[in-house]
């Protein structure tokens, strides 16, 4: 999808360049992490992506955050930054609930973009439903019901050894997980 956005050239290679270093307590630690991302190049080869890792951990400091990640991208060399829907987002430690909006990351760095010398790419929020990925305002639109797994359900069934669905995961990165969670 950010190959066939409209700010993105013909020639246009994407750069994916995941962060691998510490992660929360709940969360899949970094290597493993790594050896996930390589199954997953190998599922998804295409001569216009390329891989590389960066050892880093998420503070979940959301728009500021985002700014930090295109600065660092654009020291790699990179022109376009694809942001993702609640980038570096994190809930409040009094109330739970989100601290910053869903789509605050995207509109800082599409603010702030420019002066740095990038252009955003916003990911869309895609959503699984019984027709296949579709965005959620489209399935919204034709009433289409979401099928939904959180992070941590994809956890807790990971450790307890219970089926993930092939739409929310390939098979050969649930094994790599599952050998090593």
């Amino acid at each position: 999808r950010a190959l066939d956005a409209p700010n993105v050239g013909k020639d246009g290679v994407v750069l994916v360049h995941p962060t691998c270093g510490p992660t929360q307590k709940d969360d899949i630690p970094g290597d493993v992490r790594y050896k996930t991302y390589e199954v997953l190049k190998e599922e998804t080869k295409d001569p216009r992506v390329k891989w590389a890792y960066m050892p880093y951990s998420m503070h979940m400091a959301g728009p500021r955050e985002a700014i930090q990640h295109m600065l660092l991208r654009k020291n790699y060399g990179c022109t376009h930054f694809i942001i993702g829907r609640d980038m570096a987002g994190s809930k409040s430690s009094i109330t739970g609930e989100d601290y910053y909006g869903a789509y605050d990351a995207q509109e800082t760095a599409a603010k702030y973009g420019p002066e740095m010398g990038m252009k955003t790419v916003p990911s869309l929020n895609l959503v699984y439903t019984d027709e296949g990925y579709v965005t959620a305002e489209e399935a919204k639109e034709r009433g289409l019901k979401p099928v939904k797994l959180s992070g941590t359900e994809f956890r807790r069934r990971l450790r307890a050894g219970e089926d993930i669905p092939e739409w929310f995961a390939f098979k050969s990165v649930v094994n790599v997980l599952r050998q090593h969670v």
